[in-house]
Protein backbone atom coordinates (compact mmCIF):
# COMPACT_ATOMS: atom_id res chain seq x y z
CA UNK A 1 0.00 0.00 0.00
CA UNK A 2 2.74 2.48 1.02
CA UNK A 3 4.79 1.44 -2.00
CA UNK A 4 1.84 2.22 -4.28
CA UNK A 5 1.33 5.64 -2.66
CA UNK A 6 5.05 6.46 -2.95
CA UNK A 7 5.04 5.47 -6.62
CA UNK A 8 2.02 7.69 -7.26
CA UNK A 9 3.68 10.64 -5.51
CA UNK A 10 6.89 10.20 -7.49
CA UNK A 11 4.90 10.06 -10.72
CA UNK A 12 3.24 13.41 -10.07
CA UNK A 13 6.54 14.96 -8.93
CA UNK A 14 8.10 14.10 -12.29
CA UNK A 15 5.09 15.63 -14.04
CA UNK A 16 5.35 18.86 -12.06
CA UNK A 17 9.12 19.34 -12.32
CA UNK A 18 9.05 20.69 -15.92
CA UNK A 19 6.32 23.13 -14.92
CA UNK A 20 8.42 24.51 -12.08
CA UNK A 21 11.29 25.38 -14.42
CA UNK A 22 9.22 26.30 -17.44
CA UNK A 23 8.29 29.95 -17.88
CA UNK A 24 5.81 30.67 -20.68
CA UNK A 25 7.02 33.15 -23.24
CA UNK A 26 5.42 36.56 -23.02
CA UNK A 27 4.91 39.29 -25.59
CA UNK A 28 7.87 41.16 -24.07
CA UNK A 29 10.14 38.14 -24.60
CA UNK A 30 9.15 37.91 -28.24
CA UNK A 31 9.58 41.64 -28.70
CA UNK A 32 13.18 41.39 -27.46
CA UNK A 33 13.88 38.71 -30.06
CA UNK A 34 12.40 40.82 -32.83
CA UNK A 35 14.16 43.99 -31.74
CA UNK A 36 17.56 42.24 -31.79
CA UNK A 37 17.46 42.39 -35.60
CA UNK A 38 18.50 45.45 -37.56
CA UNK A 39 15.58 47.26 -39.20
CA UNK A 40 12.69 49.70 -38.91
CA UNK A 41 10.14 49.24 -36.13
CA UNK A 42 6.94 50.78 -34.84
CA UNK A 43 5.36 50.69 -31.37
CA UNK A 44 1.65 49.82 -31.46
CA UNK A 45 -0.66 52.59 -30.21
CA UNK A 46 -4.24 52.36 -28.98
CA UNK A 47 -6.62 52.00 -31.92
CA UNK A 48 -3.97 50.76 -34.40
CA UNK A 49 -4.78 47.91 -36.78
CA UNK A 50 -2.56 46.10 -39.27
CA UNK A 51 -4.88 47.38 -42.00
CA UNK A 52 -4.26 51.02 -41.00
CA UNK A 53 -0.53 50.50 -40.43
CA UNK A 54 -0.15 48.87 -43.85
CA UNK A 55 -1.91 51.84 -45.44
CA UNK A 56 0.26 54.24 -43.43
CA UNK A 57 3.68 52.72 -44.08
CA UNK A 58 3.00 51.11 -47.48
CA UNK A 59 0.89 52.31 -50.36
CA UNK A 60 -2.04 49.98 -49.74
CA UNK A 61 -3.96 48.60 -46.74
CA UNK A 62 -4.35 45.32 -48.63
CA UNK A 63 -0.72 44.46 -47.84
CA UNK A 64 -1.49 43.86 -44.16
CA UNK A 65 -0.97 40.06 -44.52
CA UNK A 66 2.68 40.73 -45.45
CA UNK A 67 3.07 42.90 -42.35
CA UNK A 68 1.58 40.10 -40.23
CA UNK A 69 3.72 37.44 -41.91
CA UNK A 70 6.87 39.37 -41.08
CA UNK A 71 6.06 39.54 -37.35
CA UNK A 72 5.88 36.04 -35.87
CA UNK A 73 5.11 37.40 -32.40
CA UNK A 74 1.60 38.38 -33.57
CA UNK A 75 -0.47 35.20 -33.25
CA UNK A 76 -3.79 36.79 -34.28
CA UNK A 77 -3.75 39.70 -36.77
CA UNK A 78 -7.00 41.04 -35.31
CA UNK A 79 -5.47 41.33 -31.84
CA UNK A 80 -2.53 43.68 -31.53
CA UNK A 81 -1.85 45.49 -28.29
CA UNK A 82 -0.47 48.93 -27.36
CA UNK A 83 3.21 48.71 -26.46
CA UNK A 84 3.99 45.80 -28.79
CA UNK A 85 6.75 46.47 -31.31
CA UNK A 86 6.39 45.34 -34.89
CA UNK A 87 8.98 45.31 -37.61
CA UNK A 88 8.28 47.26 -40.79
CA UNK A 89 9.33 45.35 -43.89
CA UNK A 90 9.77 46.40 -47.49
CA UNK A 91 6.67 45.94 -49.59
CA UNK A 92 6.92 43.06 -52.05
CA UNK A 93 7.56 44.36 -55.54
CA UNK A 94 8.91 47.73 -54.40
CA UNK A 95 12.20 48.96 -52.99
CA UNK A 96 11.16 50.26 -49.60
CA UNK A 97 8.38 51.11 -47.20
CA UNK A 98 6.56 54.29 -48.10
CA UNK A 99 4.15 56.59 -46.31
CA UNK A 100 1.45 57.55 -48.80
CA UNK A 101 -2.23 56.88 -49.37
CA UNK A 102 -2.09 56.60 -53.16
CA UNK A 103 -0.27 54.24 -55.49
CA UNK A 104 2.32 55.94 -57.67
CA UNK A 105 3.55 53.59 -60.36
CA UNK A 106 6.82 55.41 -61.11
CA UNK A 107 7.74 56.16 -57.52
CA UNK A 108 6.98 52.60 -56.47
CA UNK A 109 9.99 51.44 -58.45
CA UNK A 110 12.35 53.72 -56.56
CA UNK A 111 13.65 53.43 -52.97
CA UNK A 112 11.70 55.62 -50.57
CA UNK A 113 12.71 56.35 -46.99
CA UNK A 114 10.43 55.45 -44.10
CA UNK A 115 8.94 58.81 -43.22
CA UNK A 116 9.06 59.96 -39.60
CA UNK A 117 5.68 60.46 -37.95
CA UNK A 118 5.00 63.26 -35.50
CA UNK A 119 3.93 61.55 -32.26
CA UNK A 120 0.69 62.43 -30.54
CA UNK A 121 0.79 64.89 -27.65
CA UNK A 122 2.57 63.31 -24.69
CA UNK A 123 3.41 60.16 -26.63
CA UNK A 124 7.05 59.95 -27.65
CA UNK A 125 6.95 56.40 -29.04
CA UNK A 126 4.24 56.86 -31.70
CA UNK A 127 6.50 57.16 -34.72
CA UNK A 128 8.57 54.47 -36.45
CA UNK A 129 12.17 53.96 -35.36
CA UNK A 130 15.26 52.09 -36.49
CA UNK A 131 17.10 49.49 -34.41
CA UNK A 132 20.78 48.79 -34.93
CA UNK A 133 22.08 46.38 -32.25
CA UNK A 134 25.70 46.80 -33.42
CA UNK A 135 25.72 50.55 -32.78
CA UNK A 136 28.78 50.31 -30.48
CA UNK A 137 30.93 49.11 -33.41
CA UNK A 138 30.06 52.08 -35.63
CA UNK A 139 33.19 54.05 -36.50
CA UNK A 140 33.63 57.62 -37.71
CA UNK A 141 35.86 60.10 -39.53
CA UNK A 142 37.10 63.00 -37.41
CA UNK A 143 39.49 65.89 -37.83
CA UNK A 144 41.69 66.07 -35.79
CA UNK A 145 41.76 62.44 -34.64
CA UNK A 146 41.00 61.27 -31.09
CA UNK A 147 43.96 61.38 -28.70
CA UNK A 148 44.32 57.78 -27.44
CA UNK A 149 44.35 57.09 -23.70
CA UNK A 150 46.65 54.14 -24.23
CA UNK A 151 47.75 51.31 -26.53
CA UNK A 152 47.95 47.53 -26.32
CA UNK A 153 51.58 46.38 -26.21
CA UNK A 154 51.15 42.70 -25.31
CA UNK A 155 48.57 39.92 -24.96
CA UNK A 156 48.58 37.00 -22.60
CA UNK A 157 49.73 33.96 -24.55
CA UNK A 158 51.42 36.13 -27.19
CA UNK A 159 48.56 35.67 -29.64
CA UNK A 160 48.66 37.30 -33.06
CA UNK A 161 44.92 37.99 -33.17
CA UNK A 162 43.24 39.11 -29.96
CA UNK A 163 39.61 38.15 -29.34
CA UNK A 164 36.95 38.04 -26.61
CA UNK A 165 38.13 36.76 -23.24
CA UNK A 166 41.82 37.51 -23.86
CA UNK A 167 43.85 39.49 -21.33
CA UNK A 168 45.80 42.41 -22.80
CA UNK A 169 48.52 44.68 -21.42
CA UNK A 170 48.03 48.39 -21.99
CA UNK A 171 50.55 51.21 -21.76
CA UNK A 172 48.85 54.50 -20.71
CA UNK A 173 49.50 57.45 -23.00
CA UNK A 174 50.28 59.90 -20.17
CA UNK A 175 49.49 60.75 -16.53
CA UNK A 176 45.99 61.91 -17.46
CA UNK A 177 45.31 58.56 -19.10
CA UNK A 178 46.47 56.74 -15.95
CA UNK A 179 43.63 58.44 -14.09
CA UNK A 180 41.16 57.16 -16.68
CA UNK A 181 42.45 53.60 -16.96
CA UNK A 182 41.23 52.36 -13.58
CA UNK A 183 39.87 48.92 -12.63
CA UNK A 184 36.25 48.52 -13.74
CA UNK A 185 36.45 51.18 -16.44
CA UNK A 186 35.59 50.24 -20.02
CA UNK A 187 37.34 51.44 -23.14
CA UNK A 188 36.81 51.21 -26.88
CA UNK A 189 39.64 49.67 -28.90
CA UNK A 190 40.21 51.42 -32.22
CA UNK A 191 42.63 51.80 -35.08
CA UNK A 192 43.36 54.91 -37.16
CA UNK A 193 43.08 54.54 -40.95
CA UNK A 194 43.33 56.64 -44.06
CA UNK A 195 39.75 57.19 -45.28
CA UNK A 196 40.68 56.78 -48.97
CA UNK A 197 43.71 56.16 -51.16
CA UNK A 198 44.00 59.88 -51.87
CA UNK A 199 47.15 61.12 -50.04
CA UNK A 200 45.35 64.39 -49.26
CA UNK A 201 42.22 62.69 -47.87
CA UNK A 202 43.28 62.77 -44.22
CA UNK A 203 44.12 66.47 -44.38
CA UNK A 204 40.90 67.36 -46.20
CA UNK A 205 38.36 64.87 -44.84
CA UNK A 206 39.86 63.63 -41.56
CA UNK A 207 41.06 60.32 -40.10
CA UNK A 208 38.94 57.19 -40.00
CA UNK A 209 38.47 55.63 -36.56
CA UNK A 210 37.94 51.90 -37.06
CA UNK A 211 36.21 50.39 -34.00
CA UNK A 212 37.56 46.96 -33.02
CA UNK A 213 36.14 46.05 -29.62
CA UNK A 214 35.61 46.87 -25.95
CA UNK A 215 37.90 46.07 -22.99
CA UNK A 216 37.50 46.40 -19.24
CA UNK A 217 40.44 47.24 -16.99
CA UNK A 218 40.98 44.54 -14.35
CA UNK A 219 44.26 45.53 -12.71
CA UNK A 220 46.48 48.59 -12.47
CA UNK A 221 50.27 48.42 -12.20
CA UNK A 222 52.74 51.34 -11.84
CA UNK A 223 53.63 51.41 -15.54
CA UNK A 224 50.82 49.42 -17.18
CA UNK A 225 47.26 48.18 -16.80
CA UNK A 226 45.71 44.79 -17.50
CA UNK A 227 42.34 44.50 -19.23
CA UNK A 228 40.00 41.78 -20.44
CA UNK A 229 38.47 41.88 -23.91
CA UNK A 230 34.69 41.98 -23.43
CA UNK A 231 33.73 42.32 -27.09
CA UNK A 232 35.70 41.82 -30.27
CA UNK A 233 33.90 43.26 -33.28
CA UNK A 234 36.95 42.72 -35.48
CA UNK A 235 40.43 41.19 -34.94
CA UNK A 236 42.40 43.23 -32.40
CA UNK A 237 46.19 43.50 -32.64
CA UNK A 238 49.11 44.80 -30.63
CA UNK A 239 49.51 48.59 -31.04
CA UNK A 240 45.74 49.14 -31.35
CA UNK A 241 44.63 52.11 -29.27
CA UNK A 242 42.05 52.88 -26.58
CA UNK A 243 39.58 55.66 -25.90
CA UNK A 244 36.91 55.88 -23.16
CA UNK A 245 33.85 53.76 -23.96
CA UNK A 246 30.54 55.59 -24.33
CA UNK A 247 27.48 53.39 -24.73
CA UNK A 248 25.12 54.39 -27.54
CA UNK A 249 21.41 53.74 -27.87
CA UNK A 250 20.60 51.10 -30.50
CA UNK A 251 17.07 52.50 -30.89
CA UNK A 252 17.17 55.45 -33.29
CA UNK A 253 14.23 57.82 -33.59
CA UNK A 254 13.55 58.90 -37.17
CA UNK A 255 13.86 62.64 -37.81
CA UNK A 256 12.96 64.86 -40.79
CA UNK A 257 15.79 65.36 -43.28
CA UNK A 258 17.25 68.80 -43.95
CA UNK A 259 15.87 70.38 -47.17
CA UNK A 260 18.34 71.10 -49.96
CA UNK A 261 21.08 68.70 -48.87
CA UNK A 262 23.27 67.40 -51.71
CA UNK A 263 26.45 65.54 -50.89
CA UNK A 264 28.75 62.63 -51.64
CA UNK A 265 29.37 59.18 -50.20
CA UNK A 266 33.06 58.99 -49.28
CA UNK A 267 33.59 55.23 -48.87
CA UNK A 268 32.24 52.20 -47.01
CA UNK A 269 33.55 51.64 -43.49
CA UNK A 270 35.38 48.47 -44.55
CA UNK A 271 36.61 50.09 -47.79
CA UNK A 272 34.58 47.70 -49.94
CA UNK A 273 32.02 48.27 -52.68
CA UNK A 274 28.68 49.19 -51.12
CA UNK A 275 26.85 46.16 -52.41
CA UNK A 276 23.87 45.59 -50.12
CA UNK A 277 21.53 46.66 -47.38
CA UNK A 278 22.93 47.52 -43.94
CA UNK A 279 26.42 48.36 -45.21
CA UNK A 280 28.07 51.18 -43.23
CA UNK A 281 29.52 54.17 -45.07
CA UNK A 282 30.78 57.71 -44.55
CA UNK A 283 29.37 60.89 -46.12
CA UNK A 284 30.86 64.36 -46.52
CA UNK A 285 28.17 66.17 -44.51
CA UNK A 286 27.97 66.53 -40.72
CA UNK A 287 26.73 68.65 -37.86
CA UNK A 288 27.92 71.81 -39.60
CA UNK A 289 25.33 71.00 -42.30
CA UNK A 290 22.65 70.29 -39.65
CA UNK A 291 22.83 66.55 -40.29
CA UNK A 292 21.39 64.60 -37.34
CA UNK A 293 21.20 60.96 -36.26
CA UNK A 294 17.94 59.44 -37.51
CA UNK A 295 17.68 61.44 -40.74
CA UNK A 296 17.36 59.64 -44.08
CA UNK A 297 18.65 60.61 -47.52
CA UNK A 298 18.38 59.25 -51.05
CA UNK A 299 21.30 58.04 -53.19
CA UNK A 300 20.94 59.15 -56.81
CA UNK A 301 22.64 59.18 -60.21
CA UNK A 302 22.51 61.52 -63.18
CA UNK A 303 22.55 60.04 -66.66
CA UNK A 304 23.43 61.71 -69.94
CA UNK A 305 20.90 61.68 -72.74
CA UNK A 306 21.94 59.41 -75.64
CA UNK A 307 20.84 60.71 -79.05
CA UNK A 308 19.67 58.62 -82.01
CA UNK A 309 23.17 58.64 -83.55
CA UNK A 310 24.60 57.28 -80.27
CA UNK A 311 26.11 60.65 -79.44
CA UNK A 312 25.85 61.79 -75.83
CA UNK A 313 23.95 65.03 -75.38
CA UNK A 314 25.26 67.78 -73.13
CA UNK A 315 21.87 67.71 -71.40
CA UNK A 316 21.46 65.31 -68.48
CA UNK A 317 18.36 63.30 -67.75
CA UNK A 318 16.56 63.95 -64.45
CA UNK A 319 18.43 62.27 -61.56
CA UNK A 320 17.13 58.88 -60.46
CA UNK A 321 17.10 57.71 -56.83
CA UNK A 322 18.24 54.11 -56.39
CA UNK A 323 19.10 53.82 -52.70
CA UNK A 324 18.49 55.20 -49.22
CA UNK A 325 20.52 55.49 -46.03
CA UNK A 326 20.00 56.42 -42.40
CA UNK A 327 22.39 58.55 -40.33
CA UNK A 328 23.86 56.66 -37.33
CA UNK A 329 26.59 59.02 -36.12
CA UNK A 330 27.61 62.61 -36.83
CA UNK A 331 30.86 64.54 -36.63
CA UNK A 332 31.42 68.20 -37.49
CA UNK A 333 31.96 67.71 -41.24
CA UNK A 334 31.27 63.98 -41.79
CA UNK A 335 28.72 61.36 -40.74
CA UNK A 336 28.46 57.58 -40.57
CA UNK A 337 25.41 56.09 -42.28
CA UNK A 338 23.83 52.68 -42.88
CA UNK A 339 22.49 51.76 -46.31
CA UNK A 340 18.85 50.76 -45.80
CA UNK A 341 17.99 49.97 -49.42
CA UNK A 342 19.89 49.69 -52.69
CA UNK A 343 18.42 48.82 -56.08
CA UNK A 344 21.94 48.90 -57.60
CA UNK A 345 25.50 48.63 -56.36
CA UNK A 346 26.51 51.83 -54.57
CA UNK A 347 30.09 52.94 -55.20
CA UNK A 348 32.30 55.48 -53.40
CA UNK A 349 31.65 58.94 -54.82
CA UNK A 350 27.91 58.41 -55.41
CA UNK A 351 25.74 61.44 -54.77
CA UNK A 352 22.94 61.73 -52.22
CA UNK A 353 20.21 64.28 -51.59
CA UNK A 354 17.18 65.11 -49.48
CA UNK A 355 14.34 62.67 -50.33
CA UNK A 356 12.09 64.25 -52.95
CA UNK A 357 8.94 62.89 -51.31
CA UNK A 358 9.66 64.56 -47.97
Amino acid sequence: MNRRINSTVLFFVFLLLPLLFFRPSTAADKIDVVESETGFYYTIQKGDTLWDLSRHFNDSPWLWPELWEGNDQISNPHWIFPGERIRLYKKSGSQAITQTDTVQSDAALQPVAVAPVKPAEGNEAAGPFFVYPSIDRVGFIRKPPVSPSGAIFEVEGRKVMISEGDVVYIRPADNTARGILIPGSRHTVFRLMEPTNDPLATRIIGTQHYILGIVEVTKKEPDMVLAKVLKSFRPIKVDDMLMPFSERDSKIELKPSIPGIDGQIIISEDHLGLTGDYTLAFIDKGRADKIQVGQQYSVYRKQKLVLANNEISSKALPPVDFGTFLVLHTEQTTSTVIITSAAKVIFPGERFRTPINQ
